[in-house]
């Protein structure tokens, strides 16, 4: 909608009015899924030699030379594609090694920007390497089925799995089972996490079974600490404190490409949208502005935040708020509880976005 758009009082500020996200509904073939397993935008540009290792941590300098390591060993016939077996062909050869290298780390310690520098160092075309978050994972089974999903993957070279969660006994299993079927497969595994494999799940849940998948998880990854501050916060300023409402506003419609959206109707909106869709949610979007932020209510709100402050911050997408600083969107409760590792990492994320967003105010 084109109109010259005025705030009470004050002049035209913008001849066309912003985006909203609570309008779209976005549907995402099955297709497209699959296609869009690499590395997000951030991390395009990413190589081994663009990350630079904290001096006092000598892990990381470790772990970039673990990794180029990795790479350079899964060249060969199945990279290629010429070593592709037929899934109803002979029986797959089950390696004698691990075939995983496990990242566990803190936050923002660059455990993705090595992910994906190990992708992009892969000797293999694209097609056969697949990059996705943990829940990318699960919703990319719920739209193929699983069958379907190990016939896909199981040609490819290499799987990234960023921030590797186990949220539930029924997706530790599924994954745990997607997973084997892929190493015997021949297909190499690389997954980052803020939990060691033996570790996963404690504080969460205590069924023996539960625990008994996840140690089978572990034998296929080769764990790799990385020890370190959280870049995000290294000689940065603080998160900019909200702005007001009116400021908001303004900048929403002076900004091309931006979104405005009253925040407690964006979170009840999420709750319609499917996670999987919440990248196609922001195609297009350069700015998002929210009002009214406010802590949320409940847990599964605000495990749905999480995955959009993750693909918010994928695609490099300022935020730009009112209301309650980001470091108040979760209750003590939570950020003690089970989830607290991805309340945290969407705080971190938030707020780097935020201080991303302060050129918009003024403009």
């Amino acid at each position: 909608m084109s109109s010259s758009t005025a705030l009470p009082g004050q002049s035209p500020i913008s001849e066309t009015a912003p985006l909203s996200l609570c309008a779209r509904e976005p549907r995402v073939p099955a297709d497209r899924l699959v296609a869009e397993m690499v590395p997000p935008p951030r991390f395009d540009s990413v190589r081994f030699d663009t990350y630079v290792p904290d001096p006092n941590q000598p892990s990381q300098t470790e772990a970039v030379r673990v990794l180029s390591g990795f790479a350079a060993g899964l060249g060969g016939a199945h990279a290629s594609g010429a070593g592709r077996r037929k899934w109803f062909g002979r029986k797959p050869v089950v390696a004698a090694a691990p075939l995983g290298v496990y990242l566990d780390g803190g936050y923002g310690v660059g455990k993705t920007h090595l992910l994906a520098s190990l992708w992009h160092a892969t000797p293999a075309e694209p097609a056969l390497k697949a990059f996705g978050t943990f829940v990318e994972l699960t919703n990319l089974v719920g739209a193929l089925g699983f069958q379907q999903t190990v016939q896909t993957l199981s040609g490819h070279r290499l799987l990234c799995i960023d921030e590797f969660e186990l949220d539930d006994p029924g997706d530790t299993v599924l994954v745990s089972s997607l997973l084997s079927r892929l190493v015997e497969a021949g297909v190499a595994l690389a997954a980052t996490s803020n939990t060691l494999p033996g570790k996963l799940g404690e504080g969460r849940f205590a069924a023996a079974d539960f625990l008994r998948e996840i140690q089978g998880l572990s034998a296929h990854f080769r764990p790799l600490r990385i020890d370190g501050e959280d870049y995000r916060h290294r000689g940065l300023p603080e998160a900019p404190p909200p702005y007001s409402e009116d400021q908001v506003t303004r900048a929403a419609y002076a900004t091309e490409g931006a979104s405005l959206d009253d925040f407690p109707a964006l979170l009840d909106h999420l709750a319609r949208v499917h996670p999987s869709r919440y990248g196609a949610l922001t195609d297009g979007v350069r700015a998002v502005c929210l009002t009214e932020v406010q802590p949320v209510p409940d847990q599964s709100t605000a495990l749905r935040l999480v995955v959009l402050a993750d693909r918010l911050y994928d695609r490099e997408v300022p935020v730009l708020a009112s209301g309650v600083p980001f470091d108040r969107l979760f209750s003590d409760d939570m950020l003690n509880g089970g989830y607290r590792k991805k309340y945290f990492r969407a705080i971190s994320r938030l707020t780097a976005l935020a201080r991303d967003a302060k050129g918009l105010v003024g403009q």
